[in-house]
C-alpha cells in the first residue's frame, strides 16, 4: 500500500509554509501617501481612495489656463492678420 503525504511528514523538517524570512514581493504593502491605507507596492492607484500613488502613474491633464492662453494668442494673432 503506498504512503500518504501525512505519512512522510517529519517533525524535525523545516515548514515552508511558515518560514518567516520567504521574501514574496506580491505581499509587500505601503501606505498610500492620500489615506494612509496599505497599497500593494506595485499598484499604480489606491483602491480605496482611487488616487495614483505617483505622479509618473497619474494621466497628464491640461491646464485651463494654459489652453485658454492659446486661444486667446491666437484670436489676438487672426485679428492682427485680418486688419
Amino acid at each position: 500500500m503506498p504512503l500518504r503525504d501525512e505519512e512522510f511528514d517529519d517533525p524535525d523538517s523545516p515548514d515552508d509554509t511558515d518560514d518567516p524570512d520567504d521574501d514574496d514581493d506580491t505581499t509587500d504593502t505601503v501606505p498610500c501617501p492620500h489615506c494612509r491605507r496599505p497599497v500593494y507596492e506595485d499598484a499604480e492607484r489606491c483602491p480605496g481612495c482611487g488616487w495614483y500613488l505617483s505622479r509618473e502613474d497619474a494621466p497628464r491633464h491640461r491646464a485651463w489656463w494654459l489652453v485658454l492662453g492659446v486661444v486667446a494668442g491666437l484670436l489676438v494673432v487672426l485679428m492682427w492678420v485680418v486688419r
